[in-house]
């Protein structure tokens, strides 16, 4: 059966087609999906080598996406939200477990005009659509935020292993993008990417317990490679960091093995992430058999189609 008809199966019945936790050993297998779905290269909104490299590697790291003016609007928005009180005590806030520093703010396109507008911006969900050769939905969004000196840890994971499991997400039909809001340097907790590890899916051991989001979000140990698994990958591959600029673009593919060190110097660092979904792969009940995450988590019942604007923030 080819890959089409797989997914086009999976959708229909909801079979696991990538099994994780619930008492597996952990293991590294092949992919069953395409990386990228793009039927025509030359009809893509970047060059081809860019989505040649995405597909090899994972990931691709663009500068210059935005201009010196939407740049400030960005961080602009991103003070306003940090500082905004109401945001401290709602659920859509993740603190971090020691500090209780603002860790994530989920579901900032629902609530923020500017970064709504910016989900639909062409040069994100353009991009987005046209390598998952589908139409989009937000399946989520948040600010990252890692202080200086309090700012911790984001431990190694694939992120579809999480949806997937928690959420339904049935198969490697989507990506995240993420903005860089202030300067990535190598020593600030810069997201840290594993070329070609997104062409291998990491069985992850251990239970899923009900409501594992309410800890996991503000320290993951479950949905994590085992030491081996993780071993392997890198001394397959490398270790990539990915600094930029303010107003950097990161795209990366939903099974690439990422995460990022803390922050124990004086400059945060902070991003913006939309993650793109295929309507087609719109989220079934959760692998793991327990209750779905929350909508400001996942989206489940607001779905959303994105029709990539040109439009000026």
């Amino acid at each position: 059966m080819d890959t089409e008809s797989l997914f086009s199966t999976q959708n229909s019945n909801s079979k696991d087609a990538y099994p994780s936790r619930g008492g597996r050993k952990a293991a590294l297998v092949e992919r069953l999906d395409p990386v990228a779905y793009a039927p025509n290269l030359n009809q893509s909104p970047v060059a081809p080598a860019l989505v040649e490299q995405y597909q090899n590697q994972g990931f691709l790291i663009l500068e210059d996406v935005f201009d010196a003016r939407e740049i400030e609007v960005f961080q602009r928005e991103l003070e306003t939200v940090c500082n905004d009180p109401q945001l401290k005590d709602s659920e859509k806030t993740i603190t971090e477990p020691d500090s209780g520093s603002i860790r994530s703010v989920f579901q900032i396109h629902q609530f923020n005009p500017i970064f709504k507008r910016l989900a639909a911006d062409v040069r994100l969900a353009g991009l987005a659509q046209f390598l998952l050769n589908d139409q989009v939905y937000i399946h989520q969004s948040r600010l990252n935020y890692k202080p200086g000196f309090v700012g911790k840890e984001f431990y190694w994971h694939s992120d579809f292993e999480t949806w997937h499991v928690e959420d339904g997400m049935p198969r490697m039909r989507a990506l995240s993008i993420s903005i860089t809001l202030t300067e990535n340097y190598e020593f600030n907790g810069p997201l840290m990417l594993i070329p070609g590890s997104h062409k291998r899916y990491a069985v992850c051991e251990g239970e899923t317990p009900e409501g594992h989001y309410k800890a996991s979000l503000k320290k993951q140990e479950l949905g994590v490679p085992s030491d081996k698994s993780l071993s392997s990958l890198v001394n397959q591959s490398e270790i990539v960091t990915a600094t930029g600029k303010p107003g950097s673009l990161i795209l990366f593919d939903c099974n690439l093995m990422h995460g990022s060190n803390g922050n124990i110097t004086p400059f945060p660092r902070s991003n913006l992430f939309f993650v793109y979904n295929a309507l087609s792969n719109r989220i079934v009940e959760p692998f793991c058999g327990n209750a779905p995450r929350p909508e400001h988590i996942c989206s489940r019942t607001h779905i959303e189609p994105i029709e990539p604007k040109v439009k000026p923030l």
